[in-house]
């Protein structure tokens, strides 16, 4: 990796890394205490998934909005004030009277979250201008540990008497220091057009299989290309949080502790698959790369949900997460070599693209499960896979291909 010539990469990146490390934390907390918030008050499964509705739209306007808006008012103060929406939404969870009150504080939530998450990719494409495959990898992991530590210690809090509301207090609060962070550590501006006050203008990197082609000629071959690329990451988010929402509901024979198991080893296999990509993932072309993990995702997956052995159904579990970690912050990447100059912009809308996704087929999956059956359902995330992996592919052939010029 390089370093930014104004800013020194490290601090802002390992704010970075905490940023994703909480909010795949909060992320995870309202379906880690989804049997407390029921029964505090008294709502059915359709009530959560009002939460888990309102959640998921507030986080992807969050992330469709905040690149544009990084790139008037700067990175900093979008992401300072995205941590503390995100501190009040969370606190406000832990401190609500009522069901309504519950209901309306999951909005700033997930505004405040879709915000840094968008905002904490584009800050990495613009601190790792080369090798981003591994920083995308990298920051993607420490999400993945924040979603898997989040079932076992918030499990662990209030099997031991902690009440749900101090657990959900608690992990606002630390957000505050997060928003600290934002408010003193040096960080590229995500202006458009560049690093305003750093004295640097944005370096352009060319797109796989592109000479050095005008700025306007490649933003309008690659209009297509970052449609293909919302298409691939929308459909892989949408399988990922399908197999991840009813897993557990899917092996439902078996004992719970056995299916959440099975739920721990997917998320492991999602980071471990981050980690060993960002050993590998810059030393392949990154398209090939991430189409063939959604390739082995979706092979992955047709085995877990067809073989009868339930030891081998959850071992092919947890290979589907190793395949499924790096398409995320792969995809991510493409993106930012596609658009160097607009990272907070193309990472934004990515994250976005992705949201909606993972906001359409998992809640349609119960539909399907009480209609055709859970089964059905949950190949309906295998074609998703291979969506995934047609869209990269069609997107290689699209920017690979000849400048056609007048």
């Amino acid at each position: 990796m390089t370093r930014s010539p104004a800013v020194r990469p490290l601090p802002a990146a390992i704010l970075g890394c905490l940023t994703l490390l909480t909010i795949g934390w909060t992320g995870l907390l309202i379906p880690s205490l989804i049997r407390s918030i029921k029964g505090t008050f008294d709502q059915t499964d359709a009530g959560i998934g009002l939460i888990y509705l309102l959640y998921a739209v507030a986080y992807a306007v969050g992330s469709f909005g905040g690149g544009p808006v990084v790139e008037r008012l700067g990175r900093r103060r979008v992401l300072f004030g995205a941590a503390l929406l995100h501190e009040i939404g969370i606190i406000g969870m832990g401190l609500a009277p009522g069901w309504v009150a519950f209901a309306a504080v999951t909005l700033p939530a997930g505004l405040g979250a879709g915000a840094l998450d968008g905002g904490s990719n584009g800050l990495f494409l613009d601190l790792f201008r080369t090798g981003r495959g591994r920083a995308m990898n990298l920051l993607h992991l420490f999400f993945s540990l924040g979603a898997l530590s989040a079932p076992l210690v918030v499990g662990a809090m209030v099997e031991g008497g902690v009440s749900w509301q101090v657990v959900v207090v608690g992990s606002g609060l630390a957000l505050l220091p997060l928003a600290a962070g934002f408010g003193i550590v040096p960080m590229p501006s995500g202006h458009n057009g560049g690093n305003p006050g750093s004295g640097s203008p944005a370096r352009s990197v060319p797109v796989p299989g592109h000479g050095s082609s005008g700025a306007d000629s490649t933003s309008r071959r690659l209009a297509l290309p970052l449609v293909l690329l919302g298409i691939g990451i929308a459909t892989y988010v949408a399988s990922e949080v399908g197999v991840s929402n009813w897993l557990v509901r899917f092996l439902e024979p078996a004992p719970l502790s056995t299916a959440t198991l099975a739920l721990s080893l997917f998320w492991a296999g999602l980071a471990v698959g981050r980690l060993v990509s960002s050993l590998l993932a810059d030393r392949f072309d990154h398209v090939t790369f991430t189409t063939a993990c959604a390739g082995i995702l979706s092979l992955a997956l047709i085995g877990a949900i067809a073989v009868p052995s339930l030891p081998i159904s959850i071992a092919l579990f947890a290979i589907t997460g190793a395949a499924s970690g790096p398409i995320f912050p792969m995809i991510l990447a493409i993106g930012g070599e596609g658009y160097p100059d607009r990272s907070a912009a193309v990472s934004g809308l990515l994250t976005g693209f992705g949201v909606v996704g993972g906001t359409i087929y998992p809640p349609l999956m119960g539909v399907l499960s009480v209609t055709v059956g859970l089964t059905v359902a949950m190949f309906g995330n295998v074609v998703l896979g291979i969506v995934c992996a047609g869209s990269l592919i069609v997107f290689a052939r699209r920017v690979r291909a000849p400048v056609q010029n007048p």
